[in-house]
């Protein structure tokens, strides 16, 4: 069976993040056919936790990229660092039931605590900071709905506080809006994040190639012969696509769609930045979101749009732009909501807000993750543990719920 990595254009305008160095990521060129005990198909942040997990694990790891290191969605994240998942936990309940919304919403929050301590452990410099979360009421939870959620999150065991309109009024400034505070949320750079784990799997052997683009893969019961655009072959145990939202062709898409986003970054303001700096998002749909980045810049997103083409959204960013800019000005009226940079860039979701995560059906030995939506670097991590356990023979007690075979 063939199969190849689909090509969008991901992103377009300059982020924040690409204002600031990145550390050397050694790649090399693939001059000759190759060896490895997993190919892993991408090295955006991803693929850079999937290999940091699996060298860890004594695995040999091979990586490809056809752009280069950290080249593709990578840096169009803002890396508002949540376990909160897109759709609210008493929604996803009457979708799927409440024992397992439960098990994906507690599975999401183990993977970011996860997160921090593997970032922390590698020593990785990425202005990573603990950060609390303010979900404001919108068009898909009102104050009664946003009161629902709080008790059905404090059921599981969640830490969290309601605030009524008055309380977010003078803690936060914000006119009209109750809101859920929820804790240990993060924010990141999130290049040099995705370069910290790249960084931990090349000390362990780990082999980067790039740029080199994956032709087809051709899949049997004892291994995954990997071609390339320039005539090599990569023979592995195992390949892992991670190829982000260049969708591998021949895995599963049901479900799964590709929208746009459209963020800026404000001119650095410190003095004018609310209170604790927490992270800030909607109940709505599409929702604004909004955190503080380097050198006390805001950054703030949001009219998101089924993806079309990338003419098409290419094409709206200085009205979508002007948009944010609006938002944010009246949501936070102290603030200068102009924008310094502006970007846009492609993401995945799913219907229930939940990425696809295992084995490729009808691909032996061939797994890939998809589905992103809101919480795209927490999944990250969320598959780089269970790809590993998976792999290595483990297995992993929440594989049910991320199969691409589940029923919901």
């Amino acid at each position: 069976m063939k199969t190849a990595t689909q090509r969008r254009d991901v992103r377009t305008g300059t982020s924040v993040w690409q204002s600031r160095r990145l550390p050397s990521i050694p790649c090399r060129a693939l001059s000759r056919d190759a060896t490895a005990d997993v190919l892993v198909i991408g090295m955006g942040v991803s693929g850079a936790m999937t290999a940091d997990a699996l060298s860890e694990a004594g695995l040999r790891v091979a990586m490809v990229d056809r752009r280069g290191a950290v080249q593709g969605s990578t840096p169009a994240s803002t890396a508002l660092l949540l376990y909160e998942i897109d759709m609210p936990l008493v929604k996803l309940s009457a979708r799927i039931g409440v024992d397992r919304a439960q098990r994906v919403w507690a599975r999401s929050r183990l993977a970011l605590d996860a997160l921090r301590a593997r970032a922390g452990y590698l020593g990785i410099d990425a202005d990573i900071e603990d950060r609390d979360s303010l979900y404001l009421e919108g068009d898909q939870l009102d104050t009664d709905g946003l009161r629902e959620e709080a008790d059905a999150r404090r059921r599981m065991g969640l830490a969290t506080m309601f605030l009524d309109r008055r309380a977010v009024k003078e803690r936060y400034g914000i006119e009209r809006r109750a809101a859920i505070l929820s804790f240990h949320g993060m924010s990141a750079d999130p290049r040099r994040l995705t370069a910290g784990f790249l960084t931990a799997a090349l000390h362990r052997g780990a082999r980067l190639y790039a740029p080199v683009e994956v032709t087809s893969v051709e899949p049997d019961r004892s291994g995954v012969s990997a071609l390339t655009s320039n005539g090599r072959v990569i023979r592995s145990k195992a390949v892992v696509f991670a190829a982000g939202y260049d969708l591998p062709k021949g895995v599963p898409e049901k479900g799964h769609t590709i929208s746009s986003t459209w963020v800026l970054a404000t001119r650095p303001q410190p003095g004018r930045l609310w209170r604790d700096q927490c992270l800030i998002w909607e109940a709505s749909d599409p929702y604004l979101y909004l955190r503080v980045g380097p050198a006390g810049r805001i950054i703030c997103g949001g009219e998101d749009e089924p993806f079309a083409d990338e003419g098409t959204r290419d094409a709206m960013m200085d009205e979508k732009i002007a948009a944010i800019e609006a938002k944010l000005g009246r949501l936070m009226p102290r603030v200068d909501p102009r924008a310094q940079y502006a970007w846009t860039g492609s993401f995945g979701g799913s219907r229930t807000g939940t990425p696809s995560i295992g084995p490729v059906p009808h691909m032996p030995n061939c797994y890939a993750v998809l589905g992103y939506g809101g919480n795209g670097i927490t999944f990250s991590m969320m598959a780089a543990q269970m790809l590993r356990g998976m792999i290595t023979g483990v297995g992993d007690t929440d594989a049910d719920l991320f199969s691409f075979n589940r029923s919901f």
